[in-house]
């Protein structure tokens, strides 16, 4: 794959990076059992298709994600090996339960378990993961993400991470810590049926020079051409998406008018379903790359060559027409 400079650092990535969320398994807002040889292997395949970049996170399995990446990369030459991004600021105790810190203490913390887990000295991106954790209560004090974004700068300047990244955060917050140390990038959620960031946020990338990795281009599956209604109905208990805006109507209708407009559109192209929603991203010029989860090696050989879909002015006209409904964020 070709390469694309990651902000104004000295990454440069492919246009599609492996996320691992989904391999977490079971937890909180998991995906349902995951097979960790499956990870391992889809990892693999990835790299062997030419990715050079994965996105993972402590939380994803409460260490688990971290952990496979780390096994996987173990039999990977230096040579080959990706990018590894990871962050911080979501943490767990004895219980699993879940909470968000931003606190110097506890960014230095999860830098040393992210690196053992990983199985690495330098983390390539470390991206505070939410500014505020919308599950955490109203009244908690976590710490600012100045404090946070400090704690980052040393961990640099300490040869443990090499860039600094955000994710979901909005253009008022990026300024604060971009006054601070630079903003490498931003990790926002970005489809064709959410297009919150479209309005502040890229324009704000764009004018200062920040790279965008965005998460969830197919909607967390939705617009991957192979989720029906029966198949969301049977989603396992545990799978966060059963209670997600996006899979419950009147949304859900719209998803799944646009995945036939994009049906169509991917005939015309000789592409797959999925290969087209993620081009539709990486058509906005402020998009640096995709993060595109994927649970198997087979999984993977079926969005490999998004990149090179070339949408065309009827071909963006026809997508934007299918959402003949409001857009809501999940």
């Amino acid at each position: 794959m070709r390469t694309r400079q990651l902000g104004q650092s000295s990454l440069e990535i492919t246009p599609i990076g492996l996320g691992a969320w989904a391999i977490g398994g079971a937890w909180r807002f998991g995906w349902g059992p995951q097979d960790d040889a499956d990870s391992v292997t889809a990892i693999r395949r990835a790299v062997e298709r030419g990715m050079n970049w994965i996105d993972t996170a402590p939380a994803y399995g409460l260490g688990r994600s971290e952990s496979v990446v780390g096994e996987a990369l173990r039999d990977i030459p230096a040579s080959d090996r990706p990018y590894v991004f990871t962050k911080c600021s979501l943490v767990w105790d004895a219980d699993r339960t879940v909470t968000h810190s931003l606190r110097p203490e506890s960014i230095r913390r999860e830098c040393e378990g992210s690196l053992a887990r990983l199985g690495v000295e330098r983390i390539d991106l470390y991206q505070i993961h939410w500014p505020k954790w919308q599950a955490a209560p109203a009244d908690d004090d976590p710490g600012s993400i100045e404090d946070a974004w400090h704690t980052m700068s040393e961990l640099r300047r300490e040869g443990k991470i090499r860039y600094l990244g955000a994710s979901n955060f909005d253009a008022d917050q990026l300024a604060r810590v971009h006054a601070i140390a630079p903003v490498t990038s931003l990790q926002p959620p970005y489809s064709i049926i959410r297009r919150d960031v479209e309005n502040g946020v890229l324009p704000w990338c764009r004018e200062h020079g920040v790279g965008v990795i965005v998460y969830s281009p197919m909607q967390s599956g939705l617009l991957s051409g192979k989720m029906t209604r029966e198949r969301i109905a049977s989603l396992p208990q545990d799978d966060w998406r059963r209670n997600a805006a996006w899979f419950q109507e009147p949304n859900l209708t719209v998803a799944l008018g646009v995945v036939e407009v994009l049906r169509d559109i991917a005939a015309r192209h000789g592409r797959t379903v999925a290969e087209v929603a993620i081009a539709w991203t990486l058509h906005n010029p402020a998009v640096t790359g995709a993060i595109v989860g994927a649970r198997r090696a087979d999984q993977v050989d079926e969005f490999t060559r998004a990149a090179d879909v070339t949408l065309d002015a009827s071909d963006l006209a026809r997508i934007d027409g299918a959402l003949a409904a409001p857009r809501r964020s999940a």
